[in-house]
């Protein structure tokens, strides 16, 4: 087994931990916060949009399962890359859309799938999904983690997470864990 471990920003990282968290090949999926400027961020001060981080999601994947490539088009499937410092209605520099890589073959292959993005004009926007080496990655706190799975009832998750959530696990049903 060969573990790679990649970050991922998406918006509210709930929706892209949840998600992950669901796909084989998968080892782990943890809430985080990406590339600010502070050590040990709280949650509270990542909200304020003056850390410079963005809330992401650390994936580790065996790629023995499932592909770096694999990771990355999840990945699009489940944020807009032409929305920039936001995601539906959450705004802010906090969540911004990136791909924070620890190699030269995953800054490749995301640049590459953002070219093929842009040449299929999948999207009618410009993709502004940054594309940047993982300076700094904190894990969040522990109530993020599995945060949809144990907060079915909160309304944030009810009419954001879930619908997400729903249409991911119809699109890529054939990666989901049974």
């Amino acid at each position: 087994m060969a573990n790679e471990t990649i970050t991922l920003a998406g918006g509210c990282f709930w929706c892209i931990e949840s998600a992950f968290n669901s796909v084989q090949g998968v080892v782990s999926a943890y809430s985080g916060y990406a590339n600010g400027q502070t050590d040990n961020p709280s949650y509270e001060a990542v909200c304020s949009g003056t850390t410079g981080y963005t809330e992401a999601v650390q994936v580790t994947f065996d790629d023995e399962v499932i592909s770096r490539r694999e990771i990355l088009e999840i990945f699009f499937a489940l944020h807009d890359p032409t929305q920039l410092n936001r995601q539906g209605n959450d705004k802010g520099t906090q969540y911004r859309g990136g791909i924070y890589y620890v190699s030269e073959a995953q800054k490749n292959d995301a640049l590459a799938i953002i070219d093929e993005i842009r040449e299929a004009a999948i999207w009618p926007g410009e993709i502004v999904t940054e594309v940047e080496p993982l300076e700094k990655y904190f894990q969040a706190e522990d109530y993020h983690q599995d945060y949809f799975s144990n907060n079915p009832q909160n309304v944030y998750c009810n009419m954001v997470v879930a619908p997400k959530l729903a249409k991911f696990k119809a699109t890529f049903a054939k990666r989901l864990k049974s």
